[in-house]
């Protein structure tokens, strides 16, 4: 059985009517999400900004209520937890936030900041929550010394250390990296993510890891899923995906990363027209097909499934003619 098991996942925001007998709206920022994730294995999960990258995340770890479906983890329903239940399970998943400096209490010392999780959620004394703390420093390549700081005294790049180290006090299964190193320069990017795969090889938790750079995606991933407008067009083991996408705008992105020795298979760089539709009133048919430069007549009428490419790969791709 996978750690992480996903179905149909749906967070539908409610909008009032436009006008007073007019019908209620709703932007549909996470559309029927599936998918499953193993312990130890990082799935990457990408796409343009509005997505619903984010907000797949922030519902996978309880932040935002989804408004259907179902997220199971370690076989424990996480969308029928409330109250004094779903805070003692917790501990069992955790996120890292974008913002390095905005989640963290800048009024808290960093010390106060890693004890937090652990007098919250482990039986610890005082005394071993001091030891915790300063391991946990320690794990992150932090001198704990410096736990008696605040968050403004530290650089970008470590106090995303700092929220790894908060993420990881608990021993979490599952973590839900949002970005976590689009704020940071490229050279201290690389710090944390090869920082973040050596903690998973010691410690075994699954994560999902949201970013836009399908660079550093590939580099992290043991899967790569792509989200367009609350949906999933394609899914695949992330060597597989970046050699062989099947979806145009999987290929789109692709295109648009730097590469010294590009993929032939790549090809030049692909511009989409247009911008992404509002999710308040998304396209009939594939949601993608406005600005798709293949579609067709079936394209703007029907929404294609999320299949198997064929029947052996684990490459699935929601279009009428993949591999266009």
């Amino acid at each position: 059985m996978p750690l992480l098991e996903v179905k149909d996942l749906r967070k539908y925001y409610p909008l009032p009517p436009e006008h007073l007998f007019g019908k209620p709206r709703a932007v549909r920022a996470v559309d029927g999400v599936s998918f499953t994730l193993e312990r130890g294995e990082t799935l990457g999960l990408v796409g343009e900004s509005g997505c619903g990258k984010s907000t797949l995340g922030r519902a996978l770890v309880r932040l935002e209520d989804p408004t259907s479906g179902s997220v199971r983890l370690d076989g424990i329903d996480l969308c029928a937890l409330r109250g004094e239940r779903l805070r003692r399970t917790r501990g069992k998943f955790q996120m890292i936030f974008q913002d390095p400096y905005g989640s963290l209490n800048p009024r808290m010392t960093i010390f106060s900041a890693l004890e937090e999780p652990l007098r919250l959620h482990t039986d610890l004394n005082a005394a071993e929550r001091a030891e915790k703390v300063g391991r946990l420093m320690e794990l992150v390549g932090l001198d704990p010394e410096l736990a008696g700081r605040h968050p403004h005294q530290f650089s970008g790049g470590q106090r995303q250390r700092i929220g790894i180290a908060r993420a990881l006090a608990v021993n979490p299964d599952f973590i839900v990296a949002d970005e976590p190193v689009s704020a940071l320069d490229v050279s201290v990017q690389a710090q944390i993510v090869n920082l973040l795969q050596d903690l998973q090889a010691k410690n075994r938790f699954a994560m999902l890891f949201i970013a836009h750079d399908l660079a550093v995606v590939e580099h992290i991933s043991t899967r790569i899923m792509v989200m367009y407008l609350g949906k999933v067009v394609e899914s695949a083991e992330a060597e597989e995906l970046c050699r062989n996408p099947q979806h145009p705008y999987t290929r789109a992105l692709l295109s648009a990363v730097p590469s010294v020795d590009p993929n032939p298979g790549k090809g030049k760089r692909i511009l989409l027209s247009g911008d992404v539709p509002s999710p308040l009133r998304p396209p009939r048919g594939c949601r993608f097909h406005p600005r798709c430069p293949f579609r067709k007549k079936v394209c703007e009428e029907q929404e294609p499934e999320l299949q198997r490419k064929d029947s052996s790969a684990a490459h699935f791709c929601a279009c009428h003619f993949p591999g266009n």
